[in-house]
């Protein structure tokens, strides 16, 4: 028996006596051993199955870039990255716009803006749209990672990749979303355009902040380690089997305002359900791809 087959062979004993996942690890394991990292495999192992909770922090930070490839240097790249944490927190300790008592959710926004150039005049400026999508997202990331320094270039790498890798993507998901609903239930679709709900969607909250917010962080990160890895088109079919999902509900909603109120205060007990079916749906229609949006 080749080893391909005997890997094989022991995937599908392990599932069948319900330890789906072991074979993953395993492998997840190795790739994490290699003298250089490939980013190529960590993505697509990353597309393919759920990171195990102790490895995702690791992953993650390697496929945003804030480690490089090669193990020997994490060690001392971390060290440069906590000192530069250590430094724009003191600047901005300096300045008065943050203090030992301020969240540290508004401490991670306060010190992004400060190195994006984007610093308000006065703390005290309301916040701006894009603000509001950093916080929330923030906000879920503190939930997924304990470290503070960890987390804030998570988070800040994280939103740089939407804003700039998926710059031209996100504007295109509401349209795909209508797509792919289509496909699978052309009575609910329908049933949205007679409310006119279509345009009136909570889009923002499922795309610009990738459902933070509106999903809990357990089945949340499930969903952003596809984002991360290469695609944010995963967004589209959480959106539809959201709409799948509660589609008696939402059926019987009958203007677009309660359809949208009621998406956006969704109840989560049936998320991991509904981010599983999403991973599925997507695999159907797209396959699994790879550094592709």
């Amino acid at each position: 028996m080749t080893e391909d087959s005997q890997r094989n062979f022991r995937s599908v004993y392990y599932e069948k006596v319900g330890f789906r996942g072991v074979e993953e690890k395993k492998s997840l394991e190795i790739l994490l051993k290699d003298d250089r990292l490939d980013i190529e495999k960590l993505c697509t192992f990353s597309q393919r199955f759920p990171l195990p909770s102790m490895y995702r922090a690791l992953v993650w930070k390697v496929l945003l870039g804030i480690l490089p490839l090669h193990h020997e240097s994490h060690v001392q790249v971390m060290m440069y990255r906590k000192e530069q944490y250590s430094d724009v927190l003191h600047a901005l300790k300096v300045i008065r716009f943050v203090s030992d008592a301020t969240p540290q959710v508004e401490v991670n926004l306060r010190m992004y803006q400060l190195e994006s150039g984007k610093l308000p005049r006065s703390p005290s400026f309301p916040p701006e749209p894009e603000d509001e999508v950093f916080l929330a997202i923030a906000k879920a990331m503190e939930e997924m990672v304990e470290d503070h320094v960890d987390c804030y270039w998570i988070i800040r790498c994280f939103v740089n990749q939407l804003n700039n890798k998926y710059r031209d993507f996100l504007p295109q998901l509401p349209k795909a979303f209508e797509q792919y609903l289509n496909l699978e239930d052309t009575r609910l679709l329908s049933h949205l355009k007679t409310c006119s709900a279509v345009s009136k969607l909570p889009y923002d909250l499922w795309f610009r902040r990738c459902f933070a917010g509106c999903l809990p962080e357990s089945s949340l990160q499930r969903v952003w380690d596809k984002v991360v890895s290469g695609s944010c088109k995963i967004l589209v079919f959480v959106a539809v089997e959201i709409l799948l999902t509660f589609k008696i509900k939402v059926m019987a909603l009958n203007s677009a305002e309660k359809i949208t109120k009621f998406l956006e205060n969704m109840p989560q007990d049936s998320s991991d359900a509904i981010v599983s079916k999403a991973i599925d749906l997507w695999h159907k229609h797209c396959g699994t791809p790879v550094h592709s949006a």
